[in-house]
């Protein structure tokens, strides 16, 4: 088993896709989590690449938001496309990383990702709110590299 399959168990990773749906549910914005040992690049760099590689900067109103986690390197990011990151304030992903952060620095890696989802979409539903029509542009699974 893989460094990253063993992150987080079947278990863990399916009450983070409930988080994920739950998250959805009230809004037309798009999460999703990618999971990966490390990487060459600078973590935001790479949190843009995988980005634009699972196709969330293809959303109707440019509101996909991506949880990248490096487990080697230790590293996240929380990257929102152009629609989301200009309607949430300005430090809004700061809080939600600090949150995670508290989280992850405890071992709690499956709280601080559900806490992460779930923060992002409570904005998300505030600028983004889900009407009659609405579809899930993206799958929920954890994507991994």
């Amino acid at each position: 088993m893989s460094k990253v399959e063993a992150f987080l168990t079947a278990e863990e990773e399916q009450e983070i896709i409930g988080a994920i749906c739950d998250a959805e549910e009230s809004t037309s914005g798009e999460i999703r989590v990618h999971i990966e040992r490390a990487s060459q690049l600078d973590a935001f760099e790479r949190a843009m690449e995988v980005f634009h590689y699972l196709k969330m900067d293809n959303t109707k109103q440019q509101n996909g938001v991506l949880i990248y986690v490096a487990i080697d390197t230790k590293t996240f990011v929380i990257y929102g496309d152009k629609g989301i990151n200009d309607v949430v304030p300005t430090h809004f992903w700061d809080s939600t990383k600090d949150v995670m952060q508290s989280h992850f620095k405890a071992n709690r890696f499956k709280q601080g990702l559900i806490e992460g989802v779930l923060q992002a979409g409570e904005q998300l539903k505030k600028h983004f709110p889900w009407i009659h029509g609405d579809t899930n542009e993206l799958p929920n699974e954890i994507s991994k590299g």
